[in-house]
C-alpha cells in the first residue's frame, strides 16, 4: 500500500529548509535547487509542492507568522490569573523580539523576504497582510486598559496600536544589528509602556 504523504508537512519541512539557507545567505542564496537540497528531497519533488520561488516565499512567511503568533498565544495563556491588557501586551512585544535562536531566525527570514518585498507587489501585499489584524488586536487591548482606567481615552487608538508595533520593529531591528543587547531592548521596551500607562494615568 502507498505511503500517504502529509503534504501541508512536507511544505513546512521545505519553508524550515529555507529559513535556515535565509538566515544565513539572505533569500538571493536560496534558490529552489538550494532549498531542495537543504531539504533533502529533489528538485522535481519541490516543485511538485511550489512552482516558483515566489510562491514558495509567501508560505514560509505564512508559516513563519503563523508560529510565532501561537508562540505569543502560548505566553499569553501561560500567565497567571487574567493578565491585565498592559501585561497581554508587553508579552506580545517582547514575543515579536528576537531573543531566541528561534525568533531570531524568524526575524533574520523576516528581514530578508521584506528586501524582496519592497520591490514585489505580491509580495509585498502578503508581508502587509497580518499587519491589519495586530493593529485592531492592540487597539483592543489598550481600549480595555481605558475601560478599567488604566489609560486615558484619548490614547485607545489605531495609532497608538502602530506605534506600540513599530516599537517592536524597531528594536527587532537594533537587536539583529546588535546596536541594543537584550536588556536594553526590553529596559526600552519598557520604558514606553511606562510612559504609556503610568505616565497618562496620573493626568
Amino acid at each position: 500500500m502507498p505511503k500517504k504523504v502529509d503534504h501541508e508537512a512536507r511544505r513546512r519541512e521545505i519553508a524550515q529548509a529555507l529559513w535556515r539557507i535565509a538566515s544565513t545567505r539572505g533569500l538571493d542564496g536560496a534558490g529552489l535547487r538550494d532549498v531542495a537540497a537543504e531539504a533533502g528531497i529533489s528538485l522535481g519533488r519541490l516543485q511538485h509542492y511550489f512552482r516558483t520561488k515566489d510562491a514558495m516565499l509567501a508560505f514560509a512567511l505564512r508559516h513563519i507568522n503563523a508560529l510565532a503568533d501561537r508562540r505569543i498565544r502560548d505566553r499569553i495563556e501561560a500567565l497567571d490569573g487574567e493578565p491585565t491588557p498592559r501585561e497581554v501586551l508587553r508579552t506580545c512585544l517582547i514575543g515579536m523580539l528576537p531573543l531566541d535562536d528561534r525568533s531570531r531566525t524568524g526575524a533574520l527570514v523576516g528581514a530578508a523576504y521584506f528586501v524582496r518585498a519592497v520591490h514585489d507587489a505580491d509580495l509585498r501585499a502578503e508581508a502587509k497582510n497580518g499587519i491589519p489584524h495586530l493593529r485592531d488586536f492592540f487597539t483592543g487591548q489598550l481600549r480595555r486598559a481605558a475601560d478599567r482606567g488604566e489609560l486615558p481615552p484619548a490614547r485607545a487608538t489605531d495609532d497608538e496600536a502602530m506605534l506600540l508595533i513599530s516599537l517592536a520593529d524597531g528594536l527587532s531591528t537594533y537587536l539583529l544589528l546588535e546596536v541594543h543587547t537584550q536588556e536594553q531592548a526590553l529596559r526600552l521596551l519598557d520604558l514606553h509602556l511606562g510612559q504609556l500607562f503610568e505616565g497618562e494615568a496620573r493626568e
